[in-house]
């Protein structure tokens, strides 16, 4: 495995998803790579705090348009099928 595929199973491997011989790869790859271990502890980190931050308050204030709402959620819903 390499960094750039490394970066490619990033939340697998924080989730604990990846299939044992991939996660084998990726953890031996840590092992000779420190930028890699950076930049696994700058990710862990981001997620961290992204999802403290959308777990604290899910308001949206009072002069958000609805427009814009619902054209995110659109764009959203868009990006996930693909």
């Amino acid at each position: 495995m390499n960094c750039r595929e490394l970066t490619e199973f990033l939340m697998a491997y924080l989730d604990g998803d990846l299939p044992e011989d991939v996660r084998g790869s990726f953890e031996f790859h840590l092992h000779g790579c420190q930028s890699c271990v950076n930049y696994l502890e700058s990710y862990r980190a981001t997620v961290k705090l992204g999802r403290a931050a959308c777990a604290e308050d899910n308001s949206l204030p009072s002069d958000v348009p609805e427009a814009l709402v619902q054209a995110i959620l659109a764009a959203r819903k868009k990006d996930a099928r693909g």
